[in-house]
């Protein structure tokens, strides 16, 4: 009898260890918001080094469309007059900047505006150097070679969002599976459907990508106060990531989200005392300008 009762004694310490460690060794993500939006300019090849050399584990990004169905890197489909200027020395202001359609200019043209050399008032330690908006493409070889240099840096990962405009389909972008399938095509070419994201606060988008390539990892951005049971009936199925606004996030949420088998990483959390009390919920990970926070955590 006593044997018997050691026996389960020691088996359920071994459950419990198993269970233990595989807490210590889940992955915490870092998504890097538009690489290290805090530190460099936001969505740009340096912005993802920089990213990457503070600890993220996923490079965050919005990609919109050129003229010629490039894949760009970009939060707006068009020159956001903060961070942009014009090659013709054009100012872009407020009221003009929508003028400025990226969905309406070759890759060439786009490739001569800079985004990295005005100030950003919102990011005062921003490194500030004349810098473009990079194709897909580009970024990820470059990205890829950094990171086969660093012998001991694991791959990151990707998370793309496609970045609609409401109504805009035809005048600021493609339709939402133009837009899909011109992601997947290079994604497919650079072997990446296991390290890739596809980030929609656009349905569309995620519906077409599910029906059409379901293997591939899905991200439901959410901007305002809404259930999550409607958001996801809305969606038509369980996206792989669920990811809110981070004062929408509560312990509520988190149960949720994990109650359905979807992880949640909220946006956008730029302090140590966010990331902690966020962590402690419960979530998954976090989406981050500044990556480098992780190393004052840690």
């Amino acid at each position: 009898m006593r044997k018997i009762i050691l026996s389960f004694l020691l088996l359920g310490l071994t459950v419990s260890a198993s269970f233990a460690q595989k807490k210590v060794t889940s992955v915490f993500e870092v998504q890097g918001n538009r690489g290290a939006r805090g530190l460099m300019p936001e969505n740009t090849i340096p912005s993802m080094i920089k990213a990457l050399e503070n600890g993220a584990t996923t490079l965050k990004m919005e990609v919109v469309i050129s003229k010629d169905k490039q894949v760009v890197v970009s939060q707006e489909p068009y020159f956001n007059y903060v961070i942009s200027t014009a090659p013709n020395g054009k100012e872009i202001t407020l009221k003009n900047q929508k003028s400025f359609n990226i969905y309406q200019m070759n890759y060439d043209e786009i490739k001569q505006f800079d985004v990295g050399s005005k100030p950003n008032p919102r990011f005062p330690y921003q490194e500030k150097f004349r810098v473009e908006k990079p194709l897909l493409t580009d970024l990820i070889d470059k990205v890829e070679f950094f990171a086969a240099k660093r012998k001991k840096m694991t791959k990151p990962h990707y998370n793309i969002e496609t970045k609609l405009i409401r109504n805009g389909d035809g005048e600021f972008q493609p339709s939402p599976e133009e837009f899909v399938e011109l992601i997947m095509a290079i994604v497919k070419a650079k072997k990446l459907e296991k390290r890739v994201t596809i980030h929609s606060f656009d349905i569309r988008s995620l519906q077409y990508l599910h029906e059409k390539y379901p293997e591939i990892a899905t991200s439901l951005g959410i901007d305002e106060k809404e259930d999550f049971e409607n958001n996801i009936k809305a969606l038509g199925f369980n996206p792989t990531i669920y990811s809110p606004y981070m004062p929408l996030v509560g312990k509520g949420l988190v149960d949720k989200c994990h109650a359905a088998g979807i992880k949640i990483i909220p946006w956008t959390v730029n302090t140590v005392k966010d990331i902690v009390y966020l962590k402690n919920l419960g979530v998954d990970g976090i989406v981050t300008d500044y990556p480098n926070l992780m190393a004052e955590i840690k």
